[in-house]
């Protein structure tokens, strides 16, 4: 027989299995209680005069608490930072089909980092590229936020879209 705390000596308040109470009884006579219906005397909430005992199958309650983390674990997805590299001479067509891609991404609760490489003499031109990465986040206003409106690192401008609760 297993028992969840070490029960101290004395007096223990007893509930039944299906939680009606049964009164405060001795620790040997609670014990026996438990072993003739074939329970585990578990003790759930030690900090109370006198302590408060539960008679109840603990390898079944074991399995039923692993089996509700399982099912909570499943329901909690964890976001995702999906990438779209835009180019500074991108069409508008293209960026429009990246604009769907990140809509998906968006749908899916994912964050999307939106990147735009320069090349060469373009990094020249980052207000052009500002203007395109603003004509990009128009597109998908409907579905994100901006998180971070575009910065530049490098040789690439960098914006962070998160979708709209």
């Amino acid at each position: 027989m297993r028992i969840n705390h070490q029960i101290r000596a004395g007096a223990v308040r007893l509930v039944d299995e299906e939680g009606n109470p049964m009164g405060v009884m001795g620790t040997d006579k609670a014990l026996l209680m438990a072993r003739e219906k074939g329970y585990d005397l578990c003790e759930v909430a030690p900090h109370e005069i006198p302590p408060v005992c539960k008679l109840m199958d603990y390898g079944k309650y074991l399995y039923h608490q692993r089996k509700l983390e399982g099912k909570q674990r499943k329901m909690h997805k964890q976001t995702e930072v999906k990438g779209v590299r835009l180019g500074f001479q991108t069409g508008i067509h293209d960026i429009e089909v990246k604009a769907n891609q990140a809509k998906r991404f968006l749908s899916e609760r994912d964050t999307v980092k939106v990147t735009m490489i320069f090349r060469g003499r373009e990094i020249t031109h980052i207000d052009l590229g500002r203007k395109k990465m603003e004509d990009f986040y128009a597109l998908v206003r409907d579905a994100a936020k901006m998180e971070e409106p575009p910065k530049r690192q490098g040789n690439m401008l960098i914006m962070l879209l998160t979708p709209i609760k």
